[in-house]
């Protein structure tokens, strides 16, 4: 065993890297989760800051992507969480699985010890949604499906009611959303801090439905034209207007980033929205304007200037969203179709030459 410390705990992190293939092959055997006949092939997958995440390939059966979750993230600053989350995305995984059918991988093991899951592979051929968007590559039947989609997760549990009591946990919502994204940032940018400290209050205290706490395209494999959503390890009842300003700000961002494709990518941030509203149950929706609007902003900021920016904007874009979102956090927004046209107007306004 290692022990990973930091300013806040101490974590028990297992000597097993996945990464490795003659150790996952042996941990396999071991643990008698393949034959004794069998020859899987390895490939690790990159892209994620949080788990090491192996594709394993078998000759006779179908493949399955492998994550084990690490205490200390793979980014510039130091950014740590209890591995221990692995147990929540699992659980994630079997919810999803009933809860949007058929657009989540199937759950086929969990290892508490060594902070392992192993999950179905989604057949080929697919694409991750967020290498198409970056290669300009726009679908509003898409973008309808991915609001639809989060309008019944953030529905669940007004029919499961079990669902509060199951995700009640929020230790890793804190850990690798509120802190990096909204506590760190308020440190750097002290004119949002005020603004950051009173959501990160509101967030806590708006618990009403399940939040997949990291919904995006970057979480999204395309198969054939239908959405695969990964990546539950934050998954939690709370404030399901997070899940609005994570997503819609990969939207925005993308728009400010690729000028050619800026109207389309605006269009599916709208068509988003719609399809999500007309599918959100009538008395949650009543809370979720304002909030929506100050989630989008806080993380608009925080994707450029928190923990965890956004790898495809360079200083320039940086500099101009933090000064745009500065320029908004004060305005009276009352609605996410008003902030998509301001943030847009904005972006025009401010746009320098590429």
């Amino acid at each position: 065993m290692t022990f990973v410390k930091t300013s806040m705990a101490v974590y028990v992190v297992d000597d097993l890297n996945i990464e490795d293939p003659a150790q996952l092959l042996r941990y396999l055997r071991q643990n008698d989760r393949i034959k004794a006949t069998d020859r899987p092939r390895f490939t690790a997958l990159t892209g994620g800051v949080s788990n090491r995440t192996v594709w394993v390939q078998f000759d006779h059966r179908p493949d399955w992507v492998m994550k084990q979750a690490l205490a200390k993230l793979r980014v510039r600053v130091d950014w740590f969480s209890a591995p221990e989350r692995i147990q929540r995305e699992a659980a994630g995984l079997s919810w999803l699985s009933k809860l949007i059918t058929g657009h989540v991988p199937e759950l086929l093991f969990a290892d508490e010890r060594h902070h392992i899951l192993a999950m179905s592979a989604v057949p080929q051929p697919h694409e991750n949604w967020k290498t198409m968007l970056l290669g300009g590559e726009t679908c509003l039947n898409l973008a309808r499906d991915f609001g639809r989609l989060l309008a019944r997760i953030h529905n669940a549990a007004l029919v499961h009611p079990q669902i509060q009591s199951a995700f009640a946990e929020v230790r890793f919502f804190e850990e690798l959303r509120l802190e990096p994204y909204y506590g760190y940032t308020a440190t750097q940018v002290p004119r949002a801090r005020a603004f950051l400290e009173d959501l990160i209050n509101d967030t806590r205290n708006r618990r009403f439905a399940l939040v997949h706490g990291d919904y995006s395209p970057k979480n999204v494999l395309i198969n054939h034209g239908k959405l695969l959503i990964l990546d539950f390890e934050v998954i939690h009842f709370g404030d399901p207007a997070f899940d609005i300003g994570f997503s819609m700000t990969h939207f925005l961002s993308k728009a400010h980033f690729l000028r050619a494709h800026r109207p389309r990518l605006i269009a599916m941030a709208a068509e988003y929205w719609r399809a999500y509203s007309a599918d959100l149950d009538a008395d949650l929706a009543k809370g979720m304007r304002s909030a929506a609007v100050a989630h989008t902003l806080a993380c608009l900021l925080a994707r450029v200037a928190g923990r965890s920016p956004l790898e495809y904007l360079d200083e320039r874009h940086r500099s101009r969203q933090k000064r745009i979102v500065l320029e908004l956090i004060g305005r009276d927004i009352g609605s996410l179709p008003e902030l998509i046209d301001v943030f847009l107007e904005r972006v025009e306004r401010h746009n320098e030459p590429d």
